[in-house]
């Protein structure tokens, strides 16, 4: 792929910060996140489950849908994208296939994580892990399959909530020697783990800053002190437009208009200017022109 990949943008913009990566939970919240120039996006496999298919986070979602989810993303955007491809569902040879649809669907990144299929969100108890080597020999197979060798593979571990950190950086250790470019040690309970981790471990890492969950609340620069790379807010969008949602509704229920909240509204004119509403407007206009002349 040429110079302008996605992988190669994503990783020139961790060269020298530790970078924000909202989640963006549909294709309308990714053109307001690059609009506020965040230098990458995050499609998270919980946000994407709960906010486009109605359902919990726990792998029930189709490769195929996940494709089209990036398709979508990508479509609407030029910032990079790092999509959560859960457990690569789930072998070795649909890893390949997991790996092939989505860098030509776009990412930049594609997360694979070492739970089993039937797969829990992170910060919940009860989850099960592969053995190590099955999950190294995945992210093995995701780097032979990569055609641009600047997309980033991301090795996900679960392993602290389930063996401790010592295990989840054993695992960690063996996905890097296995070809993994940036390491993600998920539900780390506090700072003094996310430190650790970083001392431990001298290659890129993404923190998750996940509301309600077992990990703390760091702030970016913190994090970037430590040393990490990348800070995922997988779900905070989605949170928040579902708590104004339900605000919204109560109103409406009790004064029977929404009139009370316009203040709080994204207006038309904003909204067309996010869409770039003017841009089709004037290709609309060229067409029928360019047609009127040739009757």
């Amino acid at each position: 792929m040429s110079e302008g990949s996605p992988g190669l943008k994503l990783r020139g913009s961790i060269e020298n910060s530790c970078i924000a990566v909202p989640g963006a939970p549909f294709p309308l919240a990714m053109r307001l996140i690059e609009s506020f120039g965040f230098p990458a996006a995050y499609l998270s496999g919980a946000a994407f489950s709960a906010g486009q298919l109605g359902l919990p986070d726990v792998g029930l979602f189709t490769l195929a849908e996940l494709i089209e989810q990036t398709k979508r993303l990508t479509r609407v955007c030029e910032t990079p994208i790092i999509v959560d491809a859960d457990t690569g569902f789930p072998d070795a040879e649909q890893v390949a296939q997991t790996i092939v649809g989505l860098e030509q669907a776009g990412a930049a990144a594609i997360q694979l994580e070492d739970q089993v299929s039937a797969k829990r969100c992170g910060h919940l108890s009860g989850k099960q892990l592969v053995a190590p080597e099955a999950m190294a020999e995945k992210i093995r197979t995701a780097v032979a399959t990569r055609s641009d060798p600047h997309l980033v593979i991301i090795a996900r571990t679960d392993a602290r909530g389930v063996d401790g950190l010592d295990a989840a950086l054993d695992r960690a250790r063996l996905y890097l020697q296995a070809g993994a470019d940036w390491i993600f040690i998920e539900a780390l309970e506090n700072q003094s783990e996310f430190a650790d981790v970083a001392n431990q471990l001298d290659v890129p890492l993404v923190a998750n800053m996940t509301e309600f969950g077992k990990s703390p609340l760091l702030n970016l620069n913190e994090l970037g002190e430590m040393g990490y790379a990348a800070v995922l807010f997988p779900v905070t969008l989605l949170r928040v437009a579902m708590r104004a949602m339900e605000a919204v509704l109560a109103t409406i229920g009790e004064e029977g208009t929404q009139s009370s909240l316009l203040d709080l509204m994204q207006t038309r004119e904003e909204l067309y200017e996010l869409l770039s509403y003017e841009e089709y407007e004037e290709s609309d206009r060229r067409f029928f022109r360019e047609n009127k002349d040739h009757e």
